[in-house]
């Protein structure tokens, strides 16, 4: 293994999606500290480039062509990658890409490779998919290459003053969307809208975050709850992360958004369904909860509310009922 100190150019892939790529970013904070001379090369995908370069880990970050079919556009990948001179890549991705860009780097005659295509020189053999969380597979995936100490991602980085957009009362942050591919993964928006209800009879207003295309999640809540900010299309990251660490707290779908509220500090509940497992991709943070039912539709007001009680009562962040 070469030591740290005698890698001078490194390369990290991290191509999506928003959630995970919020989740490794604490493995590449840690990877920066563990090289904090070299070049940092992230390959990511466009959607991700703002919040990279807020980042300020990274001294280049290249844009994933994303070849497909087309022989010339893999020959111009390969002359990039391999013009890049990298002594170590760290692959977060893990994926059939990834591990056909570790073939383009000559496998293992190329660039010592931390992952876990077989091969490479720092592999990490688990299952598929693994039983462990995304965090701890990162951690484990590191200290194969020496880097032992893998924090949460800080996302101090993301900020934005929003004092003159705040409702005027404490409120909660509601985040009703999903992919849209994967619609189980989103609780109806009807229950949204009732829960928003709720919390106003409770002296609570509500905020709704989401992305332009998720305007019709916001009426549907404002229809029940006609104070309800409606944030949908109107926050960058930034932006969003200061919405969620200005709320009592965040009750949002298995999605990016609620990721990025949970590492920001929000005290956040994460609704789940069948479609995927809080155990292996819930929201880390310093205050965060899961609720699971197999079809989201069987989710009832009554238990969220029962959930966050506490929390509803009392903010965790000023210390009792933190978890």
């Amino acid at each position: 293994m070469t030591a740290a100190s005698a890698i001078d150019r490194v390369l990290v892939i991290k191509l999506g999606a928003l959630g995970d790529f919020l989740l490794a970013l604490g493995p590449m904070q840690a990877i920066r500290r563990d090289h904090p001379s070299a070049r940092l090369t992230l390959l990511t995908r466009a959607p991700y480039l703002d919040l990279a370069q807020a980042s300020g880990l990274f001294d280049e970050i290249w844009i994933d062509s994303a070849p497909k079919l087309n022989p010339l556009a893999w020959l111009a990948l390969r002359r990039k990658l391999r013009g890049g001179r990298f002594r170590r890549v760290y692959d977060l991705q893990t994926s059939d890409r990834s591990a056909g860009y570790f073939r383009l780097l000559g496998g293992a005659g190329g660039p010592e490779w931390c992952g876990k295509v077989p091969g490479c020189s720092h592999r990490h053999v688990y299952d598929a998919p693994s039983p462990l969380h995304t965090v701890e597979r990162q951690r484990e995936q590191l200290a194969i290459a020496g880097i032992d100490d893998v924090p949460l991602s800080d996302l101090g980085f993301l900020d934005a003053p929003i004092a003159d957009r705040l409702p005027a009362r404490p409120f909660v942050l509601l985040i009703p969307g999903a992919s849209p591919g994967r619609p189980a993964k989103r609780w109806p928006a009807d229950r949204f809208g009732d829960l928003a209800a709720r919390l106003d009879a409770q002296g609570l207003g509500t905020a709704v975050a989401g992305t332009a295309g998720e305007g019709d999640l916001a009426d549907a809540i404002q229809a029940a709850a006609p104070e309800a900010l409606d944030l949908t299309g109107a926050t960058s990251l930034p932006e969003l992360a200061a919405f969620a660490r200005a709320a009592r707290l965040v009750i949002g779908n298995d999605t990016g958004p609620t990721h990025l509220a949970a590492l920001a500090g929000a005290p956040t509940l994460a609704l789940f369904s069948a479609d995927s497992d809080p155990g292996r991709t819930g929201p880390r943070g310093p205050h965060t909860r899961a609720l699971q039912r197999d079809d989201l539709a069987d989710l009832d007001v009554e238990a969220v509310l029962a959930e966050t009680g506490d929390w509803i009562a009392r903010d965790p962040r000023l210390g009792d009922g933190a978890t």
